[in-house]
């Protein structure tokens, strides 16, 4: 068979799967109490079912269980899959102490690393490859893996944001993954969570229905760790070591905003706030569903540049770096994170067009 007719068959059968799965989780989930209630911190008003990420999950195993992608790794992917969907789940249910839940985090971690996926070598741009000896190799592999799976568990705050931003990166791994050197097996893993997050998506954007929960944030987050090591820092002729993080741009400097700003202000780490960048855009004035719009575009351009970035040469590199150190500083202004909360290059831009209006 055709390689594009079998994902065109895995991406349509993870979609129905997972979109049909919504409807029995969503009783599952009023019938073992595992439901959002609105809060201060909580931008929406009713309560809503949480564990949806059960269907990500369906729709994702249906597509891998079709297209079976031929990976060295592919069982300890699968098994270290399962627990983070388990601790996950555990979490939809009891809200589990956030060790608990770092636990199941790192058993699966444990599982890759133990079965030889490590991040070895890295291609640095203007530096060249870097040999990784085991304990960094191992360390950094660590905190990748949990890192990403963090990081799309922190950006899942409004209807349809992580299942989005997610769709977005895996669609540029993809078209990396094809187009450049091409990695099927990579595409394959990529294609069917794109069809899974496409039918969730049908029931959990503005106005969702039904929430991915930490269920599907953490079985998202760990699924793009793992893709990206996979896809992209194995392949070091190609990629380099920023080509992930580009990707990624949206919840892995999030992340570290949210880490920073809280040192700055002397909080706990892990203590949630509304100082996210959807928090912020929703309090710039957007409403709630061109917020989410908005963020897609971000993350969709900064998909862009990483595939720019690993084709062009280095003046247009350079170029691309500069661009994408302008969107970072961006990100920081609304995050908070400089100038101990002032705007500067924000409010030139906002000032420009106060001009316009009172000129009208």
């Amino acid at each position: 068979m055709n390689i594009y007719v079998e994902m065109l068959i895995a991406i349509v059968l993870s979609m129905t799967v997972s979109y049909l799965l919504v409807f029995p989780v969503m009783k599952l989930a009023v019938k073992w109490k595992m439901m959002d209630y609105p809060e201060l911190r909580k931008i929406h008003k009713e309560v809503t079912p949480r564990m949806g990420g059960l269907a990500i999950f369906g729709g994702a195993a249906a597509g891998i269980l079709f297209i079976r992608p031929e990976l060295p790794y592919i069982v300890p992917i699968c098994i270290g899959a399962i627990i983070i969907v388990l601790t996950g789940l555990f979490d939809d249910r009891f809200q589990i102490r956030p060790i608990m839940k770092l636990g199941g985090q790192v058993l699966a971690a444990a599982i890759l690393i133990l079965s030889g996926l490590k991040v070895d070598v890295l291609s640095i741009p203007f530096i060249g490859m870097v040999a990784l000896n085991d304990p960094i190799s191992i360390l950094f592999t660590f905190f990748w893996i949990i890192g990403i799976t963090n990081a799309i568990n922190l950006i899942d705050g409004l209807d349809g944001l992580a299942a989005g931003v997610s769709t977005i990166s895996l669609i540029s791994i993809a078209v990396m993954a094809l187009a450049i050197e091409p990695q099927v097996a990579i595409v394959y893993l990529c294609v069917v969570l794109i069809g899974s997050n496409i039918g969730f998506l049908f029931h959990n954007f503005y106005p969702a229905r039904i929430y991915m929960g930490d269920t599907g944030s953490l079985f998202l987050g760990y699924s793009m760790a793992v893709i990206s090591m996979v896809g992209l820092f194995k392949n070091v002729t190609l990629f380099s070591f920023v080509i992930p993080i580009i990707v990624l741009a949206i919840p892995v400097f999030d992340t570290v905003f949210s880490i920073l700003r809280r040192l700055i202000n002397k909080q706990k780490i892990m203590m949630p706030d509304n100082k996210h960048i959807h928090y912020q855009i929703l309090a710039a004035g957007f409403s709630h569903r061109a917020t989410v719009l908005v963020i897609y575009a971000f993350s969709a351009v900064f998909g862009f540049l990483a595939l720019l970035f690993s084709l062009t040469s280095f003046g247009i590199s350079l170029i691309i770096t500069f661009v994408l150190l302008l969107l970072l500083h961006l990100f920081a202004e609304m995050t908070g994170v400089v100038y101990k909360g002032k705007r500067p290059l924000i409010d030139l831009f906002t000032k420009d067009d106060k001009k316009k209006q009172e000129e009208h």
